[in-house]
């Protein structure tokens, strides 16, 4: 076991309240009929007001189960199901519909191309793929059926368009089984930063109880109306956003494609109570031409987090939106959330800091090279453990034992440090630090700094290889729309800021960055493209 009861160490357990729930996915849908049946579970996020479907939450478990019985007529308990869609109404009921029947869903990104959703389905190994007819413009259930007759494992590929006509196939009288809440529940794909996917395997534990804690503490309430603008493959959108409502036993509002004037509608039209954009996701509603005639008013707690937030940021949009606004901290390998901000924090803890752990989680921050507690304050590697932690990786048990430690401490791969509260900064990732000249320089501080000057909309920091030093610091900022500003006058902002070494010594001005859709910057493809020669150095 690891040193961890000294107060003046890196170490924090969340509070005890809510309690951690022992249940599953299905308990707590069937939960939520039994508190609000007739409530709106799914209001379809489509342009046309007349036009959404809509789903009560009895109408919800009502085709969750016929999807459970149709499921188990072709394929065994702890068979893994491939959804390849968008967020669409349907999303939601085979999630449920595979968690009644003791089945594993898989995630797949609708912007995936054939290769990708291929390695996705050969790797898990997945017995069937709902894939939606298409998403924007890209042939998905073509693709899919094409890639069938090429991996042996996967018997099925269904047109979530015809999801009606599988319910259908239900045998009403078919058994549904006892479901273990410690068993998987999804597989999620975690390219993310990396470029290398790996599955992690989440429980149902972790999948119902992460976002009921973060659901509370962003202010959610019963009856909340939540606007899933994230994608539903993203723990974002099908943890967060859609089990976090359900615990509410309020209404989801899927959102197929993030638009901003449709989102501004929906909130206005369907009384959206609560969202969790990332950033630059609020900006774009913010600079809609609509914004300012849209009634926002039912809003009340907007949740963020995988990108920075200024202080001067999360003061706009709370003046603007009349909101909550919290952070999150957290990864795909932990159901989502680790850490997070209140709605009562300042704006400077909500710019600096990702909060405290959630309750029932606990934290630790320790030295990556000897694995021991670090006081606070100082940097390291932060570990959590809890209900929330993956399974493992699917079918990688050398990564697996690489990540959860056998007391159940999952390594994140983050830097953080902890203050005297027990909030964290987080640094960013071991594998992003700077060694220049023996020296451990860490992207995030230099990044934060730049983000103060007002020309920048955007800053990215890596290392770039040198002769001399071994590596040098190269950014790669935005520069907002209408501003000017040139790599000598931002050396010049930053050296009362930072030390010499710090500031960096290329620079790189560029229009977009290679993002997940969780709005995270891909360190790896940016620095695979600056291999290939696709930036210029900025004089």
């Amino acid at each position: 076991m690891r040193a961890v009861a000294e107060d003046a160490l890196s170490y924090e357990a969340g509070p005890g309240e809510p309690p951690v729930l022992d249940i599953t996915v299905g308990d707590l849908l069937r939960r939520s009929v039994a508190a609000a049946p007739e409530r709106h579970a799914i209001v379809e996020g489509c342009a046309d007001r007349e036009a959404r479907r809509r789903w009560t939450y009895t109408e919800l478990l009502r085709d969750a189960e016929a999807c459970a019985r149709a499921l188990l007529a072709r394929y065994e308990v702890g068979s893994h199901i491939g959804i390849w869609a968008p967020n669409v109404p349907e999303w939601t009921i085979l999630q449920c519909g595979a968690a009644l029947a003791g089945m594993v869903i898989v995630t797949i990104n609708p912007t995936f191309r054939p290769a990708e959703v291929r390695f996705s389905l050969e790797q898990s190994g997945a017995v069937a793929c709902f894939a939606h007819p298409e998403f924007r413009g890209s042939p998905l259930l073509e693709t899919a059926r094409t890639l069938a007759a090429e991996l042996p494992a996967l018997r099925d590929v269904v047109s979530l368009g015809d999801l009606p006509a599988f319910l259908a196939e239900a045998d009403p009288s078919t058994p549904l089984p006892e479901v273990d809440p410690a068993s998987a529940a999804q597989i999620q794909y975690t390219s993310g930063t990396t470029g290398t996917p790996k599955g992690a395997v989440i429980p149902h534990r972790g999948v119902v109880n992460d976002p009921r804690q973060a659901a509370v503490r962003a202010g959610g309430r019963d009856g909340a109306v939540w606007l899933a603008i994230l994608p539903m493959f993203h723990v974002g959108g099908c943890v967060l956003a859609g089990m976090g409502v359900m615990s509410l036993a309020g209404t989801l509002v899927p959102l197929e494609n993030f638009d901003a004037g449709l989102a501004l509608r929906l909130i206005e039209e369907e009384r959206v109570t609560i969202t969790n954009p990332v950033p630059t996701m609020v900006a774009a509603m913010m600079q809609h031409p609509t914004f300012t005639t849209r009634d926002l008013s039912s809003l009340r707690s907007l949740v963020s987090g995988g990108a920075p937030v200024p202080a001067d940021m999360v003061r706009s949009f709370e003046k603007a939106l009349g909101v909550d606004f919290t952070i999150v901290f957290g990864q795909t390998e932990t159901s989502g959330v680790i850490t997070m901000t209140t709605a009562d924090d300042t704006a400077e803890d909500k710019a600096t800091t990702c909060g405290r752990p959630l309750p029932g989680v606990e934290i630790t921050i320790v030295d990556p090279a000897t694995g021991d507690t670090v006081p606070r304050g100082i940097r390291g590697e932060l570990l959590t453990r809890g209900y929330h932690t993956m399974l493992g990786y699917l079918n990688l048990p050398e990564a697996s034992a690489a990540t959860l430690e056998p007391d159940g401490w999952l390594h994140t791969g983050d830097l953080a440090s902890m203050d005297d509260r027990g909030y964290i900064a987080v640094n960013g990732r071991i594998k992003d630090m700077i060694i220049r000249g023996g020296e451990n320089l860490y992207p995030r501080e230099i990044e934060d700094e730049l983000f103060r000057h007002p020309a920048l909309a955007g800053a990215a920091v890596i290392g770039l290889p040198d002769d001399y030093y071994g590596e040098i610091v190269a950014a790669f900022v935005r520069v907002r729309e209408g501003a000017a500003v040139t790599p000598t006058e931002l050396v010049e902002f930053l050296r009362p800021r930072l030390s010499g070494y710090k500031i960096p010594a290329r620079w790189y001005l560029v229009d977009e960055y290679p993002q997940t859709l969780s709005g995270k910057i891909q360190k790896f493809a940016l620095r695979e493209r600056w291999e290939s020669g696709a930036y210029v150095e900025a004089r």
